[in-house]
């Protein structure tokens, strides 16, 4: 059977991977196939007069984006019949997700794809099991599959957050004046009174798990409600606490406590996925389609550069974010920590991906400072090269959409030119771990920041102006670009490349919230 090459799917090694031998052929694991949509073209337009501000009265259910827009029926039946021939079972299937997950040794998935299945070990400890080149197809499925995910399995992507040096959280104080607690940084943002009733909040995680116990005691320590908190396994993933506060127990409790204590009465539904591309994208689509919990904003404080991604695996995320702008599901993403070169060291720029999608409202980062109850100052978080900085720039990938036409980048040397792709972020607020957030993590109350803060403090605010509004807002972008008067303007600092100006930046972009007016500028009713 003659086997061609997916578009978009070549791969190589990780930076500094070495083969230490082929993949044992008796591996077992399972991979995601992701299916055309029907009726595309409809959906792409859609989602187009989203962007352009057009707003629909009401977001489209999800049982009519189902109806609608899931894949066609023969097509999974053509992809059991794929299966069947090469002796791989069909694990999972999900129509509006467009996905079928498949299930099978390294032997067979070698086959039927036409990939080599090597191990890969990276200095630091890392193993993987990884491919080299474009994963094959023959020509039955060339027209009906966006994308084949899960046969390299390294990790995908890194959680946003950075822990407080030591000697200064031993100092921290929690009265607003150092750390924050996130009431705190609620006032000082001027956010609407806290709420979210009826909502729920998405937040994605690859790794870790959190404490019920931890929970419980941050939000008695705050005086608030504990919100209700679910744990949503996907691709085998589970809450899974590691006990190492370092690791991603503290992106999980970080984003599970910013944003209970932003939206208390909201519920937070945790999605659990292996860090791989088919388990992020999975963890994604699931939340964003599911019909029992029906998210209204999703958390995601995981990222790489885009030049780490597939452009397959890209596709398919920008693909999914479309999906939830339909749906009116706002996705909010943390834009790195890494400063203008998102830790790659080739000497470019970079931008963090999923933030870096025209659909995702990237999250950037600042350093915020204040006395009685008032901020008195805040600048572009960038503590150096070793202590992090807010991810920012110009997507590579992804063409500049309508709602930041007409603006422009400036460079540390000062040259503005106009914005051509994608600007990252969109907006931004609290990230430097010297001002951070005091968490609970792993029976211990610590500081963390990071742009991993801002996303579930962005998401939190969302959630409460849903309940108020009685309908979710959906793709916010066109909306918050028109109303700069929402923002405190933030004008100070570089975070390396880029310096923050008046206006959108490359830096904080429009600026932190003033909660209030940002509820203000999203209730405003639907265009035509």
């Amino acid at each position: 059977m003659a086997l061609q090459p997916l578009r978009g799917s070549e791969r190589k090694p990780l930076p500094g991977a070495r083969p230490t031998g082929k993949t044992d052929p008796n591996e077992r694991f399972e991979v995601s196939v992701l299916l055309k949509r029907q009726s595309s073209d409809v959906l792409s337009e859609h989602v187009a007069r989203l962007a352009r501000g057009q707003r629909a009265e009401r977001p489209m259910t999800r049982d009519d984006f189902a109806r609608q827009f899931s894949a066609h029926p023969d097509h999974f039946a053509t992809i059991r019949k794929f299966a069947t021939a090469y002796g791989l079972t069909v694990a999972r299937e999900h129509a509006a997700r467009r996905t079928v997950v498949l299930s099978g040794t390294a032997a067979q998935f070698s086959k039927a794809f036409g990939v080599e299945l090597q191990r890969f070990e990276v200095p630091g400890g890392i193993s993987y099991r990884g491919r080299v080149g474009a994963v094959q197809l023959p020509d039955e499925l060339q027209p009906i599959v966006d994308g084949i995910l899960g046969l390299d399995n390294r990790p995908q992507a890194k959680p946003h957050f950075r822990a407080r040096p030591r000697a200064g959280a031993a100092a921290a104080p929690r009265d607003g004046t150092g750390s924050f607690t996130p009431p705190q940084l609620a006032a000082l943002y001027n956010f609407p009174p806290a709420g979210g009733q009826g909502q729920t909040i998405a937040i994605v995680e690859l790794g870790g798990g959190y404490n019920a116990g931890d929970v419980s005691a941050y939000f008695a320590e705050l005086g608030i409600p504990a919100p209700t908190v679910l744990t949503v396994p996907v691709d085998g993933s589970n809450n899974q606490p590691t006990g190492d506060p370092n690791g991603p127990d503290g992106e999980v409790e970080l984003d599970i406590e910013v944003a209970g204590a932003i939206a208390p009465s909201a519920t937070i539904a945790v999605y659990f996925a292996p860090n791989t591309d088919a388990g992020f994208l999975d963890a994604v689509t699931t939340a964003v389609h599911d019909t029992v919990n029906k998210p209204s904003v999703v958390s995601i404080s995981w990222g790489q550069a885009e030049s780490q991604w597939t452009q397959q695996a890209m596709t398919a995320m920008d693909q999914a974010f479309q999906d939830a702008a339909a749906l009116g599901v706002t996705i909010c993403v943390a834009s790195g920590d890494n400063g203008s070169s998102d830790g790659v060291g080739d000497g470019s720029d970079h931008v963090d991906f999923p933030a870096s999608s025209g659909f995702a409202l990237a999250c950037g980062g600042t350093s915020l400072q204040a006395s009685n109850g008032q901020i008195t100052s805040e600048t572009v978080w960038n503590n150096g090269a070793n202590g992090g900085a807010t991810g920012g720039g110009v997507s590579a990938v992804f063409a500049l959409p309508p709602y930041q036409q007409n603006l422009q980048v400036t460079s540390a040397n000062g040259n503005a030119t106009p914005l051509a792709n994608r600007g990252v972020p969109d907006v931004s607020g609290d990230a430097d771990p010297v001002t951070g957030y005091v968490v609970r993590v792993d029976g211990s109350d610590t500081v963390i920041g990071g742009t991993s803060a801002v996303a579930p403090l962005w998401a939190g605010l969302i959630a409460c102006i849903n309940a108020t509004r009685g309908s979710p807002v959906g793709l916010v972008q066109p909306l918050l670009y028109q109303a700069a008067n929402a923002f405190n303007p933030v004008t100070q600092g570089n975070n390396g490349d880029f310096v923050a100006t008046a206006g959108w930046n490359a830096c904080t972009g429009l600026g932190s919230p003033n909660g209030t007016a940002i509820a203000a500028a999203l209730s405003a009713p639907a265009g035509p």
